[in-house]
């Protein structure tokens, strides 16, 4: 199998995945800074970014087969994980597997139950479908403040202060991404993520307590699928953490990957 990925800075590998309808390029508010200490590899999941479709690669499951079938073939299994939303569950279930070293997983789905799966599946559905109708003019609405803050509001506590071309080339990325639908589908109908299995390595759960997609009462779950991780709140951040609090996002994972290293 093979996966688009880029790889930057020196040191022991950091595996970065993304989230729904994401690229390796969602990473780049922190990239650099931890690429100075680590040699950051950041994917492009099968069906985003420039990375194929593959056979499931709309469902969950999929998508894990093939990360865990691309770790095998580049030698990486093993190294530590940083995921954030899909791909904060999916670093959760290389550790159940015994696939990966430390994880940090920055506010995973997966952990939704009742009403918040139609929660999830309601709001995120709509706002596929508007950005795909906004397509040609993304640009324009997100270098306007207002037009930025309302189309990132679900998903960012500070979506005003987000660089404007970022917003527009996430947006843009998510409008593009085919399987956003069946993935969503999938997700909201799913299973609820299992818990440690064979996990050995350190996990860190890291989640926004003004995350308006994952819900902050799931953290709560998330612990106790995986009870011996750590958990850490971002008292600022909504849904993606290296976006509204980089700083600290970058320093969550410094100080969880020196664990292992120590080690």
């Amino acid at each position: 199998m093979t996966m688009h990925y880029t790889r930057t800075g020196r040191g022991k590998p950091l595996l970065l995945v993304h989230g729904l309808g994401a690229t390796c390029g969602s990473w780049d508010t922190i990239s650099p800074a931890l690429s100075q200490v680590r040699e950051v590899i950041a994917v492009d999941l099968p069906g985003h970014g420039q990375t194929p479709e593959e056979a499931g690669s709309g469902t969950f499951d999929g998508l894990a087969r093939s990360l865990d079938d691309w770790l095998g073939a580049e030698n990486l299994t093993g190294i530590d994980m940083v995921g954030s939303s899909l791909g904060a569950r999916l670093v959760l279930e290389m550790a159940r597997r015994g696939q990966a070293g430390t994880v940090v997983a920055l506010d995973p789905g997966g952990f939704w139950q009742g009403w918040e799966r139609t929660f999830f599946k309601a709001t995120i559905t709509p706002s596929v479908a508007l950005v795909r109708a906004l397509r040609p003019a993304l640009s324009a609405i997100t270098g306007n403040v207002a037009g930025r803050t309302a189309l990132m509001a679900q998903l960012s506590a500070r979506p005003w202060a987000l660089d404007p071309v970022f917003v527009a080339r996430e947006l843009k990325s998510l409008a593009n991404t085919r399987t956003v639908n069946s993935l969503v589908k999938d997700l909201a109908n799913g299973a609820m993520q299992q818990g440690p299995a064979n996990t050995t390595a350190p996990v860190v759960i890291g989640w926004g307590r003004k995350d308006r997609l994952c819900l902050p009462q799931q953290a709560d779950r998330a612990i106790e699928a995986f009870p011996e991780a750590t958990l850490h709140w971002f008292g600022r951040s909504g849904h993606f953490p290296m976006w509204d609090q980089p700083e600290e996002t970058v320093r969550v994972i410094l100080d969880a990957t020196s664990i292992s290293e120590s080690k």
